[in-house]
């Protein structure tokens, strides 16, 4: 599992940012983030997964940009902690081949209140989307060679709702 590359909310007061290629436990993460805190008041959490909607894909092979990708999630994650009152932020994402049903992003926001957690989490996977550098292959079932994933436009009107 690789470092954090700005340290754990709880300890720095810095969200908890990931990029790795192994699995993670959600309800590990969260209790990584609350242990042992009496101020937290609400934790949302996202977790995206590979998806097969036509039964026709093998895997995802997810490419990033290796210190950049860090950087860009470090700082959609410290936008997040100046907007809203969050006591604690993780943003684990996913590298390599992905198969269908396998976890791919998780976010947990930790807040005193409910709205900010929930306006956190969804702040930070729009512009995940759209910000992060990260290329998707997908490998179909029959061998043949893969498509890379094209962006959608519904993942930037998405994002612009957070801006102004």
């Amino acid at each position: 599992m690789s470092k954090p590359a700005t340290g754990d909310k709880s300890a720095t007061g810095k969200p908890d940012i990931r990029i790795q290629r192994e699995d993670f436990d959600p309800a590990a993460e969260i209790e990584r983030l609350t242990s042992g805190r009496r101020d937290i008041g609400a934790v949302v959490t996202f977790t995206g997964l590979c998806r097969d909607e036509d039964g026709r894909l093998a895997a995802l092979e997810l490419e990033h940009y290796p210190g950049m990708a860090e950087e860009e999630i470090a700082r959609i994650a410290e936008e997040a902690m100046a907007r809203w009152p969050l006591t604690g932020l993780t943003a684990i994402h996913r590298h390599g081949r992905i198969e269908p049903g396998d976890n791919i992003v998780l976010v947990v926001a930790a807040s005193s209140h409910r709205q900010a957690a929930f306006e956190a989490a969804s702040f930070v996977m729009d512009f995940l989307k759209t910000r992060a550098p990260f290329w998707k292959k997908e490998h179909p079932l029959d061998g043949s060679s893969g498509e890379w994933v094209e962006a959608r436009s519904e993942d930037d009107s998405s994002a612009a709702r957070w801006k102004g």
